[in-house]
């Protein structure tokens, strides 16, 4: 894709978001897009958001499981940006008109207290730099059509990470946790919609280790000249798979003795 090319999906992407009109696949119109052309979309994207006022707060990894890797074809996680208008308080009620197709992962949250710059970061780099961790939701939702209504061709990674990775927003729980005193491989979560279970999991989902997920995170950016910076929030990846939150569900991921995170759809 040209740097054109680029801006021209942006600002598609960016109008979807607006008007909750999805797109057609991206992969499709340009069928020799790579995963560096997908990031160069969503750089565009992200330069536009900063031009219209919008901040950013933190990032996003995402396609940490095994499962999820394997559905995509995959072999190595994706990431996003999250912008200041994406974060909701716990317990939030979401207007209705704010998403297309909202989906729910429960995940651990890194709130970084100094800044975190590849290579070689380790695990121990990253508990070092964090201030600590929160249970969280994340808000998915794609401004790309899941499936194209003709060829029946599903979205690819080149199309979810264009897409800003699906990310869309971010609820935050209120327990502040000390990551050297807690094992986050079993931190679990049950994820309820409407008083229903629909997903159960354990944080060692995400690459054995939530925070192996920032090390990867930081290590990536390196290659961009980019780094992890403090006072951001760091999503470290979902360790269920999505839920599907229609208007006037309500979702709660119960953390067990590490808090409750909740919020309900209009």
């Amino acid at each position: 894709m040209t740097p054109q090319a680029a801006k021209d999906a942006a600002a598609a992407l960016d109008e979807a978001e607006r008007t909750r009109k999805q797109i057609g696949l991206l992969s499709l119109r340009y069928p020799g897009m790579t995963m560096d052309d997908a990031y160069a979309v969503q750089g565009a994207w992200t330069a536009k958001k900063l031009a219209d006022g919008r901040r950013i707060i933190g990032r996003k990894i995402g396609l940490t499981s095994k499962a999820m890797q394997q559905a995509l074809n995959i072999d190595i996680p994706d990431s996003g940006i999250l912008f200041d208008d994406m974060l909701f308080e716990n317990g939030a009620t979401i207007a209705k008109d704010r998403f297309i197709q909202p989906r729910i992962e429960a995940e651990i949250a890194f709130v970084m207290k100094s800044d975190l710059a590849g290579p070689d970061v380790t695990v121990d780099d990253v508990l070092a730099a964090t201030n600590y961790v929160t249970p969280s939701l994340e808000i998915l939702d794609t401004r790309i059509l899941r499936v194209d209504p003709e060829t029946k061709k599903t979205r690819n990674i080149c199309d979810t990470i264009a897409d800003n990775a699906a990310d869309a927003g971010i609820v935050i729980g209120d327990q502040k946790l000390d990551p050297h005193q807690i094992d986050m491989r079993w931190i679990g979560a049950i994820v309820l919609r409407d008083g229903e279970v629909e997903e159960t999991g354990l944080g060692a989902g995400v690459l054995n280790d939530p925070a192996a997920g920032i090390a990867w995170l930081a290590n990536r950016l390196a290659i961009y000249g980019d780094s992890i910076r403090a006072g951001e929030i760091v999503l470290s990846g979902s360790f269920v798979r999505p839920v599907e939150a229609p208007s006037g569900s309500h979702i709660v991921a119960d953390f067990g003795p590490y808090g409750t995170v909740e919020c309900r759809f209009a």
